[in-house]
């Protein structure tokens, strides 16, 4: 083989090799929120309705009612060997009664630093999730739904 034919094959190598950095990865985990399936899952649909339609549940909460999280992530990077960044992140709460039946939905973000709720367009005041005794007990009874999802957030790396 010829000096030029080896220096050919090195080159090759080593341009595939670049391709295989990836540079600009983007990576969703968790649950991808589709709006058409949160449509069909209006307030009044069943447990069983939300499952069939969502999916089972990232994870759930029983306060007072039952709660069904559906978490999602959103990491990018730069090239394949640096560490994901945290880009975006939400939490869908879907609210359900003692007879289990939606009672409302929230999509929790966060928006300069505070935690909103996308589908109501607020954010969230404490002591909708825990009892009055429970609140009392934990100290300020500034628990709630904005507390519980700021958790989520920071459990999840945030």
């Amino acid at each position: 083989m010829s000096t030029a034919a080896v220096a050919a094959i090195i080159a090759s190598t080593a341009l595939t090799g670049c391709n295989s950095l990836d540079i600009g990865q983007t990576m969703y985990n968790g649950y991808v929120l589709d709006e058409e399936s949160l449509a069909l899952i209006p307030v009044g649909s069943s447990r069983e309705q939300v499952l069939l339609t969502m999916g089972t549940p990232s994870t759930t909460a029983t306060f007072d009612s039952e709660v069904f999280y559906y978490i999602s992530q959103k990491r990018e990077r730069a090239a394949a060997f640096m560490k994901p960044r945290l880009v975006e992140q939400t939490v869908l709460a879907v609210y359900f009664d003692e007879d289990g039946v939606v009672e409302r939905k929230a999509n929790y973000t966060l928006q300069d630093g505070k935690v909103f709720d996308t589908i109501s367009r607020t954010t969230p005041t404490g002591g909708r999730d825990l009892t009055f005794l429970q609140q009392l007990l934990s100290g300020a009874g500034s628990a709630g739904n904005a507390n519980a999802a700021r958790s989520i957030f920071q459990n999840l790396g945030q």
